[in-house]
């Protein structure tokens, strides 16, 4: 039986899920890489950290599966968004790759910002952002002109294994849309853009849908992994658009709340919408669809500063086991994740988190719990949005990440959002629509669709909103809504003392 290969290049690992066309786990493998932090705020990797992991995912995987190199039929990725990795004529890096979560270009995107204005959010659907590709590219041309001489290709991180794979530059339009350069309407680089900040276009690849094949592995490759076919390699996808892709979200009727280290409400989107900045906006991995975002910073996060903070030497589920006993509303306490500022709908790096509402009579698990029900306000913040927006009526949301292996928060998750609430039967990350992206290009399905049918599994058991306390929870986000505006003035004061 065929196999596919789906490639998740992550911020701290890469993992390969090998996966038969038919939609079985065969084998997973990973591989761990760290992160260069050569300045406050930098962030960056070598490329060649990315290639050293998946040599030894790839090994891994032939070693543990006899069959690999004979029935390996095609490969696909899902990878960090935004990330810049530049390279040279020699299709070497000329500098290491600044990665999505490094703040030195905040002064880029205030030039950003002032030479574009509106026509940003016009062409691009998205604000300025220092986790987006072109501050990063303007930070090297000001900063290090001599090493921006020398770049002739611009990729993003799953691109860039790609190319180490096939030996061709090529980029989809998933991971395109996060990088600032690109026309959301035309499907295509913005030379507007481009001109604006004298990049030259012939240093961006050439862009595809996310299920267009790019090439197949190199004589070269075959020979050090003994595949014994040409392995078909198809673009793949930004890591969100990926993983909605791999938890089914495919109507625009469901959405997927994610719950990881930061919160992220994802929507499915047949057209293109300008939520004017208030959420990020992307192509999805689905050709010609889109999906919408609003990101918490601050969600699994804020619950393991809580548990560092007062609870050390608690696990999890010490932690939370008595949050049920505790009444939606946390009995008038309130919590603001805003713990290292906020992304949507805020936008606000100097916003800071409160307790508010503290009285003699809480107690330790009335904490656990607000902190629990200000993360689940602040992603609704981002479902307010898409309703308001567009009049979105969401039957079913998704949930993933650590939120969805607790039945307290899933039911808290319902009563908030006051919709039915589903999990995954096996959680396989974007990965997963990485995979699924292979199966489709290798033709064992005639659509997205129906490979989805094969390979995305629910729990039976859902969850249902209990009207009393969605009538309890509207009262309670309505008021929770006002802390920002009462502590953002303060919070903003409290940052420029501290500097």
């Amino acid at each position: 039986m065929a196999y596919v290969l789906g490639i998740d290049l992550g911020t701290s690992s890469l993992k390969g899920l090998l996966m038969t066309e038919k939609g079985e786990v065969v084998e997973t493998k990973s591989a761990d890489y760290g992160i260069d932090n050569p300045a406050p705020g930098f962030s960056e990797q070598r490329p060649e950290y990315w290639t050293i992991a998946l040599e030894s995912v790839m090994t891994g995987l032939s070693t543990a599966v006899k069959d690999f190199g004979k029935e390996l039929a095609g490969i696909s990725f899902s990878g960090q968004m935004h990330s810049l990795v530049a390279l040279g004529e020699d299709k070497k890096p000329v500098y290491p790759a600044i990665l999505w979560n490094d703040v030195r270009t905040t002064k880029q995107c205030d030039e950003i910002t002032a030479k574009l204005g509106d026509r940003l959010l016009e062409i691009t659907k998205n604000k300025a952002a220092e986790g987006f590709t072109l501050p990063k590219i303007l930070w090297l041309q000001e900063n290090e002109p001599e090493v921006w001489k020398k770049v002739k290709t611009i990729m993003l991180p799953k691109d860039y294994i790609a190319f180490y794979l096939t030996g061709e530059f090529h980029s989809e339009y998933s991971d395109a849309s996060g990088t600032l350069l690109f026309d959301v309407d035309k499907s295509e680089w913005s030379k507007e853009i481009a001109d604006a900040f004298n990049i030259d276009m012939s240093i961006l690849p050439p862009l595809s849908e996310s299920v267009a094949q790019v090439g197949v592995v190199t004589e070269h490759i075959k020979r050090k992994f003994n595949l014994e076919q040409d392995v078909k390699v198809f673009a793949g996808g930004a890591d969100n658009a990926a993983a909605a892709l791999g938890v089914g979200l495919l109507n625009e009727d469901m959405g997927q709340v994610s719950m990881g280290t930061s919160g992220v409400f994802s929507a499915f989107e047949k057209n293109v919408v300008n939520y004017k900045g208030k959420l990020q906006f992307h192509n999805h991995t689905a050709p010609g669809a889109y999906y919408s975002m609003g990101v918490t910073l601050a969600a699994g996060n804020s619950l393991n500063w809580f548990k560092e903070t007062f609870g050390k030497g608690l696990s999890f589920n010490e932690l939370l086991a008595d949050v049920y006993t505790v009444k939606p509303g946390s009995d008038g306490l309130l919590f603001t994740p805003y713990i290292v500022g906020e992304r949507a709908p805020h936008f606000d790096a100097k916003i800071r988190g409160s307790f508010t509402g503290i009285s003699a009579t809480h107690e330790f698990r009335h904490f656990a719990r607000a902190v629990l029900e200000g993360i689940q306000f602040s992603l609704r913040d981002s479902k307010e949005i898409m309703e308001e927006s567009k009049g979105k009526k969401f039957a079913k949301l998704i949930s993933v990440g650590g939120g969805a292996q607790n039945p307290d928060i899933m039911q808290m998750q319902a009563d908030i959002f006051n919709t039915e609430m589903v999990r995954l039967t096996v959680e396989q990350g974007p990965g997963l629509g990485a995979a699924m992206i292979a199966a489709y290009g290798c033709g064992f399905y005639d659509s997205l669709e129906e490979v989805t049918k094969v390979f995305v599994h629910y729990k039976d058991a859902n969850f249902t909103p209990i009207p009393e306390n969605v009538k309890k929870y509207e009262e309670i986000y309505q008021i929770w809504k006002k802390v920002y505006a009462a502590t953002a003035e303060i919070s903003h004061e409290l940052v420029d003392a501290k500097e």
